[in-house]
């Protein structure tokens, strides 16, 4: 069915301003997605804070054109989604990426944008498999704890000898 001019300039509008507004996008493939697994994706996606949106892909490349993105657009084939978030810049990518491995094939990541640039898809894949900012403060807090914990073992070991 087509879209009305107006129904376009809409969506790119959208488009436009969700983009001003992210620290980073996913582009997102999908095929045979049911729409009972697509509305759990989407209120995972939510619960995370990363806004998706379905869009032809002409009017996600018209919304894009103007933004200044350093790089060459990646490969866009298919039936395309945009994930994008305003905070954890890892967050569309990561949520993807865990849903599509549920689905076997059904979502695919197909790039992005990320520090002001296009990424492609092994880029963004390595970006969805970095784990989420607390998990990454409790691995760094762990890290620090180490060595104190270490130390209090050993004085113990000989506090226990000298008795």
């Amino acid at each position: 069915m087509a879209i009305s001019k107006d129904k376009k300039r809409e969506i790119v509008a959208k488009l436009v301003d969700a983009f001003k507004e992210a620290s980073s996008i996913a582009f997102v493939g999908f095929t045979k997605l049911t729409v009972a697994d697509a509305s759990k994706m989407r209120t995972q996606l939510r619960d995370a804070g990363v806004k998706y949106y379905v869009a032809k892909k002409t009017l996600i490349k018209k919304a894009l054109e103007g933004r200044g993105y350093t790089g060459e657009l990646p490969a866009l084939p298919g039936e395309i989604a945009v994930a994008w978030t305003t905070n954890d810049v890892t967050a569309p990518a990561r949520g993807v990426y865990e849903f599509g491995k549920k689905l076997k094939g059904a979502l695919m990541l197909l790039g992005g944008v990320f520090e002001g640039g296009f990424i492609n898809a092994e880029r963004v894949a390595s970006i969805a498999t970095i784990p989420p900012m607390l998990v990454l403060r409790g691995m760094f807090v762990n890290v620090i704890n180490s060595p104190i914990q270490g130390l209090v073992m050993a004085l113990d070991q000989i506090s226990k000898k000298k008795q």
